[in-house]
């Protein structure tokens, strides 16, 4: 198979490990960079352009689009789908999960298990938002904030109302979530891969932070998931659209709570904690789904 990675950095450790694990099943492997990429939008014969020539016809197309770039990166990987190639995360599914008031709506509605939310522009008495969640301490976070950046910790009434008023002030997006105090700052990463959770690590996050993000410090071992924490984590990946996510979960007292769905995980710290090749698992699907998809396709023709 052909195979494409978008991607910004070649050097980074999950675009290693994907194009190592791809070119070691013996697939053509090429990273390309997203920001690079520029669309033929033609009649018939849509085109992606890089370095002055159309792209060749790619079987798949692993997108790697970090939060900052999510509109041109998805344009991109839509551009990809017209051309028929296998986008392992559709353009459509990546917008759907970056959205987190989007996500958390579509989790709700499937009545997969959230903490309390409220989200408003510029509510009569902020007060109220705070007590319908359950009262403070409570989690207010940034809809644009990624790797635990612009999550802050109302821990009392008046410090959540403050906090709250600031981000009003600059226009800011927020959530206002309920503090799952029972979590201890720890959180589960489940990697979701074809509807199945193929490795699952606990990350805890150091004293004097409730935020578990590796990147902050948090620190990972391996867990062993519940029923209900697997199952829960498949769920948030289909309804999300997602063949490949991060579903990272909170033990609550009320049983596993979802905090994100993220579209594009990161390899490292999972395959460093549990020692499993998650980036082989990846490969392994794309073939599985591209081979269904030629026989169809073969099928289809003999029918005719």
């Amino acid at each position: 198979m052909k195979i494409a990675i978008l991607s910004l950095g070649p050097q980074l450790y999950s675009t290693q490990r994907l194009k190592e694990a791809g070119e070691q099943r013996g697939h053509q492997v090429d990273v390309i960079n997203t920001l690079h990429c520029y669309m033929d939008i033609t009649s018939n014969n849509p085109q992606v352009r890089y370095d002055g020539e159309a792209l060749p016809k790619y079987d798949a197309v692993i997108p790697r689009i970090g939060s900052e770039i999510t509109f041109y990166g998805t344009s991109v990987v839509r551009q990809f789908e017209m051309m028929d190639t296998f986008a392992l995360n559709s353009s459509i599914a990546i917008s759907r999960s970056r959205d987190k008031l989007r996500s958390l709506q579509l989790l709700s509605k499937k009545g997969i298990g959230l903490p309390r939310t409220g989200f408003a522009c510029h509510p009569d008495k902020i007060g109220d938002v705070i007590k319908n969640v359950g009262g403070a301490p409570v989690v207010i976070k940034l809809l644009e904030g990624t790797q635990g950046i612009g999550v802050v910790l109302g821990e009392t009434q008046n410090a959540a109302e403050s906090i709250i008023e600031a981000f009003m002030g600059l226009n800011a997006n927020i959530l206002v979530q309920e503090f799952i105090k029972e979590a201890g700052g720890a959180d589960i990463r489940c990697f979701v891969v074809g509807g199945k959770v193929v490795a699952a690590m606990k990350r805890q996050a150091p004293e004097g932070e409730f935020r578990s993000n590796l990147h902050r410090g948090g620190s990972a071992e391996v867990v062993k998931l519940s029923k209900a924490e697997r199952e829960t984590a498949i769920q948030s990946a289909k309804a999300m659209g997602l063949n490949v996510a991060g579903v990272d979960i909170l033990r609550s007292n009320r049983g596993p709570v979802v905090m994100e769905v993220n579209s594009s995980p990161g390899l490292e710290g999972i395959e460093g904690a549990t020692g499993i090749d998650v980036a082989a698992a990846i490969i392994e699907f794309i073939e599985s789904h591209t081979s269904k998809q030629k026989f169809s396709k073969i099928g289809c023709r003999i029918q005719g």
